[in-house]
């Protein structure tokens, strides 16, 4: 019988709805008892390292969930599940994706409806998460999300739709498994990436839209000694107005990293456009292209790499891989 570490760090999943309507944070987490479930099956080690809405999370709070699950390694540990709220769901499963290594299996997973509503989705993605934790295929495949009957990866998996139980999805790619019956079917391997084991998370680095008539305005607001990052989802390909650029390059000169990534759901950004602000001229900048992930991912990345020490080159290789 394999032993799961449950890590409840709040949500919808551990929320209720009120009479009036609103969904609301519960003192306990109504998770926490749900042991005799798996009595038999699964031995169920439950924390309750936090109790907070997602929009709480924070890159502290992401790091003290990597501290934890390293601590869990020489535990006799099988396998970890994380529920979490889905507004962040996506930026911590990607954190722990490249801090962690793959030494045991680690699952998130949340719910778009609260535990008193009718068709709560949430007690029935926990058991799928402990499942897929306990599964052996599950091993070395970084960390996992597991919502509505499908296995992502923190990678590429991001949140679609604002209320929809089947709201999680991997756009270009699609899930790599699904779980049915207690059972996980794997249909793709997970690449292997680069892991690193940083200590501290400190570091400013801004995400800002591109959108059509923009000029320079809102990156000479961030040009200052407090700015040590910048990640632009730009448009299409990978192409930005031209009335940018000077502010741009005026960051590129004070050594700023400015990390490029495509607004589009779907696809990756790419420099295939050779005009003014055309994704050709901006890796001419020196102007960082991060393919297939999307801006919270992609500044989560940059504020990695700039923890583990990492020098322009290494940064750019890292952010580009």
């Amino acid at each position: 019988m394999k032993t799961i570490l449950v890590l409840h760090t709040g949500g919808t999943i551990s929320m209720s709805k009120e009479v009036d309507g609103n969904v609301t944070t519960n003192s306990m987490n109504p998770l926490l008892d749900q042991e005799e479930l798996l009595a038999g099956k699964v031995n169920l080690i439950v924390e309750p390292i936090f109790n907070i809405p997602s929009p709480h999370m924070t890159l502290e709070r992401m790091l003290e969930l990597k501290q934890r699950i390293q601590k869990a390694y020489s535990e006799n540990i099988d396998g970890v599940v994380i529920t979490h709220g889905t507004d962040t769901l996506e930026e911590t499963a990607y954190f722990l994706d490249i801090t962690l290594e793959n030494k045991i299996p680690v699952v998130l997973t949340g719910a778009m409806r609260s535990s008193n509503e009718i068709g709560t989705d949430g007690l029935y993605n926990f058991i799928s998460a402990v499942w897929t934790a306990c599964s052996d295929e599950s091993y070395g495949k970084g960390v996992l999300v597991v919502m509505n009957d499908e296995i992502h990866t923190a990678r590429y998996v991001t949140k679609t739709h604002t209320t929809n139980v089947a709201t999680f999805r991997t756009p270009t790619f699609g899930p790599i498994g699904m779980i049915a019956k207690e059972r996980t079917f794997f249909a793709s391997e997970v690449a292997p990436q680069e892991v690193c084991d940083i200590q501290k998370v400190t570091g400013e680095v801004y995400v800002i839209k591109a959108y059509a008539g923009m000029d320079g305005s809102l990156f000479d607001l961030v040009d200052n000694d407090q700015t040590d990052g910048i990640v632009i989802e730009a448009l299409g390909a990978g192409n930005l107005p031209p009335e940018t650029l000077p502010a741009l390059e005026k960051l590129l000169t004070r050594n700023i990293p400015i990390v490029l990534v495509s607004r589009c759901s779907n696809g990756i950004a790419e420099d295939i456009y050779d005009y003014e602000g055309g994704g050709v001229n901006l890796k001419k900048m020196g102007i960082i292209f991060s393919r297939g992930l999307n801006g919270p991912k992609a500044r989560i990345r940059l504020i990695v790499g700039l923890n583990s020490g990492k020098n322009s080159q290494e940064l750019s290789d890292f952010l580009s891989e």
